[in-house]
C-alpha cells in the first residue's frame, strides 16, 4: 500500500510524550512526511516504549520536560542544524503555552492536542474552580495570540477533539445547507460561518461519542482502564464541567457560572465533568447518557459561531458541549474512581489493538435544533478497520493521531499563520489528509430529542415548549 508523503520537514521534529498517541503518530509522521530521521528525537518520562521509538531508528531521550529544563531541552534539538524544526506535543503535565510561545521565539512550527498546564495544576486545592478551567487556559493561549500575532505557525489543541470536530462541524453545517436548501455560497470567514449556523437555525452540537470497544479481559478491581490516556482523561475529567452557551437558552442551572472576563462563550459547572451526566445521541448508541467532560472545542467551536450585533452583544451562538460514552471499561473505571473520593486507582492501563475483541469509536457532531430537527456527522472506525490502517493504533487513537498528522500537514504549508485553533484551518484539506484513516464517515439525521422516551414515572422539571434546551439536557 502506497502512502501520499505531503510534504518535507527540513528541520529536526522533536516529539514530547510517547503514549498511546504518540506511539501511533510516529508511523504516521513517517508515512506522510520526507525528513532527515537522524534529526527527529522523542522525549518521555517514561522509557517503557524505548525499544518502540529505537526500532524505528528514532533517538529516545528518557526526560521528563518540566517548567526549569524546557528550554534548556528543547532549544538545542529544535535549532540544531538547517531548517526549521517541528515541535509535536503530545504529552502531559507540560504547559502548551509556555512550549508555544518559546517555539515561536526560536522559529520552530509547533502542534498539540489540548492547552495542558504544567503538572499540578489540574489538582491544585488553592485554586478555584475557574481557574482550573479550559476556559482560563484557552483565554491564555488567546491572550498570547492578540499579544504577539502573526508569526511563525502553532497549532493549539488539534487532536480528534478538540481538532476534527471543528472540522466536522464545518462539513456538517454544509450538508445541512444543502439539505435545507439554503440559497448562498460557502462561508470564507468566521463571521460567514457563524452567520450560516445562525440562517440554518442549529440551536447547539453536541460532540457526541460512544466507544463500544470490548476488551478481551474484563476489568479488574483497583485499574483505571482506557482505550487512550488514563491521564488526561482523569484530569479532565476532574475539571469543572464546561459548555459553550447558546443564546436560545432560558434556564441555568444552580451550580451554573459565568466568566469574569473572557470572550464570554462558555459557562461552568460546579462540579466535575466526568461526574455529569447528558442526554445525547449517536447512530449505533442511539439514545444515550453521556459525560459532560471539559473540552477546548465546547468553548472555541462555541465562540467561532458567536454573531455579535454592532455594540458587541452576542445575538447568536449554539450550545455545545461534549456528550461522551467512552468504552465500558472507563465507565466501571470512573464509578470505581468517583466511589473513592476522586482518587485514581493505583493502576492504569490503555487497551492497545492487540487486547480489543471488537467495537468502534463513533465519534461525531449532533447539529440540532433546525428545521430537520438533529444531524449527526462523523466516524465510524472500527478496530478492526484501525489495525489494517496503521501500527499501534485503536479506533481511538487513530483518530486522534490521523488529525496530528492533518495539522501538521497544514502547519507546514502555512508556515506563518500565528498561533490557530483547529476553527481556524482548511478544514477541507485537513479532513482530505485524515480521511483515509476515519473508517466510515457518515450523515445520518434522527427524530431524537432529549424529550423523547424518558421514563415517565416521575415528575421532571423539563422545558417541553423547547425539546432542546440544556434543562431538558442535562441529567438531574
Amino acid at each position: 500500500m502506497t502512502h501520499p508523503v505531503h510534504g518535507r520537514i527540513d528541520g529536526p521534529i522533536v516529539m514530547i510524550g510517547f503514549g498511546s498517541i504518540g506511539r501511533g503518530t510516529l508511523p504516521l509522521i513517517e508515512r506522510h512526511f520526507a525528513f532527515d530521521k537522524s534529526r527527529m528525537a522523542i522525549i518521555d518520562p517514561s522509557d517503557a516504549d524505548r525499544d518502540l521509538a529505537e526500532r524505528h531508528g528514532v533517538r529516545f531521550i528518557h526526560q521528563a520536560v518540566t517548567r526549569d529544563n524546557y528550554k534548556h531541552l528543547l532549544g538545542p534539538l529544535l535549532t540544531a542544524g538547517p531548517g526549521q524544526g517541528f515541535c509535536v506535543n503530545l504529552s502531559v503535565d507540560t504547559s502548551s503555552l509556555d512550549i508555544m510561545e518559546y517555539c515561536r521565539e526560536i522559529g520552530a512550527l509547533y502542534i498539540d492536542t489540548v492547552a495542558e498546564p504544567w503538572a499540578g495544576f489540574y489538582f491544585d486545592k488553592s485554586k478555584g474552580p475557574e481557574a482550573r478551567s479550559n476556559y482560563a487556559l484557552r483565554e491564555a493561549v488567546l491572550e498570547a495570540r492578540r499579544r504577539k500575532p502573526g508569526g511563525v505557525t502553532a497549532v493549539s489543541c488539534c487532536g480528534a477533539n478538540p481538532g476534527m470536530v471543528s472540522w466536522f462541524v464545518k462539513q456538517a453545517l454544509l450538508n445541512l445547507k444543502a439539505d435545507l436548501g439554503v440559497a448562498g455560497d460557502e462561508p470564507t470567514s468566521r463571521a460567514g460561518w457563524a452567520a450560516l449556523a445562525q440562517a440554518l437555525g442549529v440551536k447547539g452540537i453536541h460532540v457526541a461519542e460512544r466507544d463500544t470497544q470490548r476488551a478481551r479481559k474484563p476489568k479488574p478491581r483497583g485499574v483505571f482502564v482506557n482505550t487512550w490516556s488514563v491521564e488526561g482523561f482523569v484530569s479532565e475529567g476532574l475539571q469543572p464541567a464546561e459548555l459553550g452557551w447558546g443564546t436560545h437558552e432560558k434556564w441555568m442551572p444552580e451550580n451554573g457560572r459565568t466568566h469574569a472576563s473572557g470572550c464570554q462563550s462558555a459557562i461552568y459547572l460546579m462540579q466535575p465533568g466526568a461526574d455529569t451526566r447528558v442526554r445525547s445521541w449517536t447512530p449505533t448508541g442511539k439514545a444515550q447518557f453521556g459525560f459532560l467532560v471539559t473540552h477546548n472545542e465546547s468553548i472555541s467551536i462555541a465562540d467561532y459561531l458567536t454573531v455579535r450585533d454592532a455594540a458587541g452583544k452576542a445575538v447568536y451562538r449554539p450550545t455545545c458541549h461534549y456528550a461522551y460514552h467512552p468504552a465500558d471499561d472507563a465507565v466501571l473505571s470512573l464509578h470505581e474512581m468517583f466511589g473513592q473520593a476522586g482518587v485514581r486507582q493505583p493502576e492504569i492501563h490503555i487497551l492497545d489493538e492487540n487486547e480489543i475483541v471488537d467495537g468502534i469509536d463513533e465519534l461525531g457532531v449532533l447539529l440540532y435544533g433546525h428545521a430537520k430537527n438533529a444531524y449527526w456527522y462523523g466516524s465510524q472506525l472500527s478496530v478492526e478497520e484501525a489495525r489494517m490502517l496503521a501500527p499501534y493504533q485503536n479506533a481511538t487513537g487513530l483518530q486522534v493521531s490521523s488529525a496530528v498528522l492533518a495539522g501538521m500537514v497544514w502547519a507546514l504549508e502555512n508556515p506563518n499563520e500565528g498561533i490557530v485553533e483547529a476553527d481556524d484551518v482548511d478544514f477541507r484539506r485537513c479532513l482530505d489528509v485524515q480521511r483515509p484513516y476515519l473508517g466510515p464517515v457518515v450523515g445520518v439525521y434522527t427524530d431524537w430529542t432529549p424529550l423523547t422516551d424518558r421514563p415517565g414515572f416521575f415528575p421532571e422539571d423539563i422545558d417541553e415548549t423547547d425539546p432542546w434546551q440544556f434543562r431538558n439536557v442535562l441529567v438531574r
